[in-house]
């Protein structure tokens, strides 16, 4: 079957992919689930997301104890999507801020 969503990552000047750096100090299991998504969403199906403003999103991933590390997106023409950092509820202001920078970097 076909992705019907092209998945790509965001990376700054200087090389780095905040958000691939942050998947890689996941423990395994909690980085098994997200790729199982990601895995999902690649099909059409995005599962639990909240829409921020334009074109930028937040996945939202709780765990078994309800607390959870949001994904930032952006997405263009419907087909791609670009993972541009995560977070969590204390820094989410500021973690929405660094995405909006991160998306108009891309000019999205």
């Amino acid at each position: 079957m076909e992705d019907k969503i092209h998945i790509e990552y965001y990376e700054t000047d200087n090389g780095k992919c905040p958000y691939l750096d942050w998947e890689a100090d996941l423990p395994r299991e909690l980085r098994a689930q997200i790729r199982k998504r990601l895995n999902r969403i690649r099909l059409g199906n995005f599962g639990d997301f909240d829409h921020i403003e334009g074109s930028l999103y937040e996945l939202r991933k709780r765990n078994h104890s309800g607390a959870g590390s949001p994904i930032y997106y952006g997405k263009k023409r419907n087909k791609i999507l670009i993972l541009l950092c995560t977070g969590d509820k204390r820094s989410q202001k500021r973690d929405i801020e660094r995405a909006k920078k991160y998306w108009l970097e891309l000019g999205g």
